[in-house]
């Protein structure tokens, strides 16, 4: 009999977060690792939500939470909802969580049976497909193409569902690729989705507002006919540079909100009393008090992009948001580069942490093989110094 169980035997673990920790150990040997791996932005977090923390601890905020967030961290979702998206959710719509990974978890753990399917636009977030069948779902990945910016199209969507189609989720922004859904775009999905009323949403709008675009951010909610079948992911991490904070939240129809409250309140009960009060500020101030930050995505982003356009082999599209490029690296498959043949961006990845010493992630880990995921939360000296160094590994 095994000592483990066949569930996490069965499961991958999180290339992103391998990644980082290998680059870590590579660091403590003394190498010098520019690290381009993780979704972490390199800022810190605003003076002004660190003092409503100071603050929350002056007033001795030390106790075991509502499993679903203190009701004023609640009313600041339902405020920020109706003011960035124009979407109206009510208290019991909304549960807090430790991170947006676990409102992901609690919303597949009360969802998926047994073989229910999950349609995964690829590129998709690393976890999303570990996370599904953790609960006995099974992933159904929609190959999308650089040429299309990586987003799933219409067609692709109504060739995906079968009869045990049950949700499909997505991320806009999106991690890895960057892309975003239109408004126009997300109206084409829903439109096929009324011929199948039975399909839920999970829409993850982490990166809303590292939007590089002037039109704004669009939700799958904000439609009529598919707010009562819309599972609205956000948290505070990327925007407000509170990766540690650990602070994600749903808007969910009622019923799937009040199972959600009652996974966790069995699971970690509540988020932490202190992240809560600083989320808090973060929420109620305008989005504008961290635009220094978006600019300075945008500007790092047109800094990658030029610099990998004078490197042959690597086919970029245009991101338009988050802090990722997803190059297309195939032409070096089959290729041997100083004595290491690539077979796939897996091989190709490892190359440039071995030989670059630059860390980046497969594209494998996000389902799509050609690729490997570029950060650019990294300072802009950073920046110029990796792709310099993936130059020459690569010449």
């Amino acid at each position: 009999m095994s000592l483990l169980s066949d569930r996490v035997l069965n499961m991958s673990t999180s290339a992103t977060l391998a990644m980082a920790a290998k680059t870590r150990e590579l660091k403590a040997q003394g190498k010098d690792i520019i690290g381009l791996s993780l979704g972490e932005p390199d800022f810190n977090t605003p003076d002004y939500i660190k003092n409503a923390a100071i603050q929350a601890i002056n007033e001795d905020y030390n106790s075991y939470t509502p499993v679903d967030g203190y009701l004023d961290l609640k009313e600041a979702i339902i405020t920020k909802f109706k003011r960035d998206n124009n979407l109206k959710y009510t208290l019991p719509q909304i549960v807090v969580s430790t991170g947006a990974k676990q409102a992901l978890a609690n919303v597949a753990s009360v969802m998926l049976n047994k073989g229910d399917e999950v349609i995964l636009p690829c590129p998709y977030w690393v976890s999303y497909s570990d996370i599904v069948k953790l609960f006995e779902g099974i992933p159904v990945e929609v190959k999308t193409s650089i040429e299309n910016d990586f987003k799933m199209t219409p067609e692709q969507l109504e060739a995906a569902i079968t009869p045990k189609t049950k949700m499909i989720w997505y991320s806009s922004p999106c991690n890895p690729s960057g892309s975003l859904y239109s408004t126009e775009e997300l109206r084409s999905l829903a439109d096929v989705l009324q011929k199948y009323p039975d399909i839920y949403v999970v829409s993850d709008e982490i990166y809303e507002h590292i939007n590089f675009t002037n039109n704004g951010h669009a939700s799958m909610a904000q439609f009529e006919d598919m707010f009562d079948r819309t599972i609205t992911v956000n948290g505070v991490s990327k925007a407000f540079a509170m990766t540690g904070w650990r602070i994600g939240y749903i808007g969910a129809p009622e019923e799937i909100a009040r199972a959600c409250n009652k996974m966790q309140g069995q699971i970690t009960s509540g988020a932490n009393c202190i992240a809560q009060r600083a989320t808090i500020t973060a929420l109620n101030e305008s989005p504008s008090r961290v635009k220094f930050m978006i600019d300075e995505f945008k500007i790092r982003r047109d800094l990658v992009l030029d610099l990998l356009s004078g490197i042959e082999g690597f086919q970029t599209n245009t991101p338009e948001g988050a802090f990722y490029v997803f190059p297309n690296i195939s032409s070096y498959f089959g290729k041997t580069l100083r004595g290491t043949t690539i077979n796939n961006a897996t091989d190709f990845s490892l190359y440039l942490l071995e030989e670059a010493l630059v860390a980046t992630v497969t594209g494998d880990a996000f389902g799509n093989p050609d690729c490997i995921r570029i950060s650019y939360a990294a300072s802009q000296e950073q920046i110029i110094e990796a792709i310099k160094r993936i130059k020459e590994a690569v010449s």
